[in-house]
Parts: C-alpha cells; sequence; structure tokens
C-alpha cells in the first residue's frame, strides 16, 4: 500500500482515501483499543475517538516511521485518557506503592499460548494491566509510563513487577508446564 499517497489523499480530505485508511489500520488498533479496556463495546469507542484524532493530527505525521506506529502511539494515548476519564475505571486505575503480594525477578519460563495471556491480562486490574500493556506489549520505558500517567517510574516498575507476578501465579495455578503449550517469556 502506498501510505504516502493514501497520507496526502486524506489530507485533500478525500472520503475514499480516509475510508481506506480506516479500514486497513482499524481491525489492527482495535486489539490495541481492546487491551486497554474491559469491554469491547468501549474499545469501540477508544478506536473512533482515535481515528477522529488520527485525521484531525494527520498533518503533523512527517513520514519518519511507519504509519502504523504513529496510529498506535495515538491509540495507546487516547485508550489512557479514556480510562483517565471514564468513572467505571477511573478507582482502579490508582497506583500505590504498598505491597499486595510478593514481587518475582526471577525469570520463569511459562508455557500458555497467546490467546489465553491476552485474556489473562484482561483480567489484571485496570492499573496493572494499563501498565503491563505499555510495557511488555507496547514497549513504554517505565520513564515513558510515569510521565504519561503522571506516576513515579518506581511506582510504573513496581506496577508491572506485580502485574508480571499475577500473572506468573494465574499460569502456574492454571497450567501446570505441559508441552501443550508455547513456550511464552515475559
Amino acid at each position: 500500500m502506498d501510505y504516502l499517497r493514501l497520507v496526502k489523499d486524506c489530507l485533500k480530505e478525500k472520503s475514499v482515501a480516509q475510508r481506506q485508511l480506516y479500514d486497513h489500520f482499524a481491525p489492527t488498533m482495535l486489539g490495541v483499543c481492546y487491551r486497554y479496556t474491559k469491554s469491547l463495546v468501549d474499545a469501540e469507542d477508544v478506536l473512533q475517538e482515535g481515528f477522529i484524532k488520527v485525521f484531525k493530527g494527520l498533518h503533523q505525521y512527517k513520514f519518519e516511521g511507519e504509519l502504523g506506529g504513529w496510529i498506535r502511539r495515538i491509540m495507546v494515548t487516547t485508550a489512557i485518557n479514556y480510562l483517565k476519564k471514564n468513572i467505571r475505571y477511573q478507582s482502579e486505575l490508582l497506583f500505590s506503592e504498598e505491597s499486595l503480594h510478593p514481587v518475582s525477578y526471577d525469570n520463569p519460563e511459562i508455557r500458555i499460548n497467546s490467546k489465553e495471556l491476552a485474556q489473562l491480562i484482561r483480567q489484571l486490574p485496570t492499573g496493572y494491566q494499563t501498565i503491563f500493556n505499555m510495557h511488555a506489549v507496547e514497549g513504554y520505558t517505565h520513564v515513558e509510563i510515569g510521565q504519561i500517567l503522571g506516576i513515579h517510574e518506581g511506582t510504573s516498575r513496581s506496577q508491572y513487577a506485580r502485574a508480571r507476578a499475577l500473572l506468573i501465579s494465574w499460569i502456574e495455578k492454571e497450567n501446570p508446564k505441559s508441552d501443550a503449550y508455547a513456550r511464552t517469556k515475559f
């Protein structure tokens, strides 16, 4: 796909190009949005809001890096803002330094398929889920996460470690290491 031409046509407000851009990226970006929300309906709301921002800000795209990566960053930011302003998520998006359970820094081998792992991640409390997705899936550093969420870098690190430890404990309880699962390390 010729992204240069597509973006230029979108900037000229050609509806066919806008539809093509949306249709090309929407399925992938819906998955991004769904990783941060607790329902498909909320993810669809974030997706729509995100694409409004994409089309309004498309003139800022500098053709440096992949267009999909630029759109993904907008979707992640939109999802985080959605969590912050939505009452249903606000109580779960509190970050504290208190210890909820022991934190493990070892690197165990875990066997689970990606669909099961995604389902487990979605069961994490919203704060853990957000930080885990931002760091492990999207690749943000803890410094960046702290800046985006308005928390200390150390809080991001501890919340990530707790999310990871909780996932490991759930996986170990549900799936004793069996050859039926693909090897996954996170």
